[in-house]
């Protein structure tokens, strides 16, 4: 969702000499995509972002398949995997493919001791339960129930939580994540039809600098291992920068529903996308208005995507005995579709209070340990039952 963003303080031109008031010089990074042809920005650090003290041994955080293929409807209940004192230890692997990971994680503490940094893939952090701040180079974006935190690869963090009850949905992009197309003008800019605009993003803001020197723990994630890096300065040591690559907060309550006379498809929610995948908001809304309408989707078959619905809150029509943080996961090659009796029972009605992510990925998934642990085994019986 690129657009020019800047915080603090930056030189007149860039490339150029930006002295600190003992006369020395700040130390002028470029933060680059695809090389130099897309997004960047120029960050200012108080000192080079280059001064290592140590490594420590690496470890091994690749996801596993416990189910590397599946042709059934499945779901998982999230919220029964226990909470963790450690943001990183409580992101739990449950569905993954070669284009991204899904996570669930349900962290007790704040990143107080060190710093993350993902270098292979953007993540898109979803704040189910709980509030706090998003700390970051380029400055803090507070958060709460219903954010997406979009943080682009290779950007340092650290989170700190309000309190030790929070849950989150994570989804890892080995892609940038972009704004839909069909959403964007040739500048970039929000289109009048979308259902979102740039006053809707949460930026950066109190651009906090931090100009220390000690033992800095950065933990980097690069394929699927973690190295443990210490740092002779603070991380976020910027006194400013500008540019088009930064981290940023959506709220789905802000995400406005597009409705019609009759049942409108999936695509009306999206709200990113990645290389091979969809992420979409299902959000309260006003149902379909024409005389004969069925408000309940239609049955469908997945010919080319699995697809995967994240229930955050509400009632679904179309669903019996859904559970707050539960996932449903129905693979591309069989159909799904409402259960029996929401059809009837959808006719009529104005209104629905749902509260869902949706995740449609183009390569099946595989399906963790962690998710086995936790699924309703009876679901793929809840059409007949």
């Amino acid at each position: 969702m690129p657009f020019y963003h800047r915080q603090g303080q930056i030189p007149a031109k860039r490339h150029t000499q930006f002295r600190k008031p003992d006369g020395t010089l700040y130390s002028e990074e470029l933060v680059s995509t695809e090389g130099f042809s897309s997004i960047y920005s120029l960050v200012y650090h108080c000192h080079p972002p280059t001064l290592v003290k140590g490594i420590g041994e690496a470890y091994n955080v690749a996801p596993e398949a416990a189910l590397p293929k599946n042709l059934q409807n499945r779901s998982f209940l999230t919220f029964k995997t226990a909470p963790k004192d450690d943001y990183l230890e409580s992101r739990t692997v449950m569905l993954f493919n070669r284009d991204l990971y899904m996570s669930s994680a349900a962290p007790k503490k704040s990143m107080e001791n060190y710093f993350y940094k993902n270098a292979d893939a953007d993540e898109i952090i979803f704040i189910h339960e709980g509030s706090g701040t998003l700390k970051t180079l380029y400055g803090n974006i507070n958060f709460e129930y219903g954010d997406y935190l979009v943080v682009p690869r290779g950007i340092i963090y650290q989170i700190h939580f309000n309190s030790s009850e929070n849950r989150l949905m994570i989804i890892e992009s080995f892609s940038p994540i972009r704004a839909p197309k069909r959403y964007l003008n040739s500048y970039g800019q929000f289109l009048e039809h979308s259902p979102f605009c740039e006053r809707d993003i949460k930026l950066p803001e109190n651009l906090e600098t931090h100009d220390e020197h000690g033992d800095f723990k950065v933990l980097i994630k690069k394929q699927d291992l973690i190295y443990p890096y210490t740092y002779a300065t603070h991380p976020f040591d910027a006194i400013g920068w500008d540019g088009y690559q930064f981290p940023y907060g959506f709220s789905i309550h802000n995400y406005e529903p597009i409705t019609g006379r009759v049942h409108m498809p999936p695509p009306i929610h999206q709200t990113f996308e990645g290389h091979n995948f969809v992420v979409c908001s299902f959000v309260p809304r006003l149902y379909d208005y024409h005389p004969q309408s069925i408000p309940a989707p239609y049955n469908h078959s997945n010919v080319d995507s699995d697809e995967v619905l994240y229930y955050v809150d509400g009632d679904f029509m179309s669903r019996k005995h859904v559970e707050r943080g539960m996932i449903s996961l129905h693979p591309k090659g069989i159909p799904h579709g409402p259960h029996p009796g929401t059809v009837e029972k959808s006719i009529g009605k104005t209104e629905t209070k749902e509260l869902a992510v949706m995740i449609d990925p183009f390569y099946p998934l595989q399906i963790t340990a962690a998710a086995m642990s936790v699924e309703d085994p009876a679901y793929y019986l809840s059409w007949v039952q």
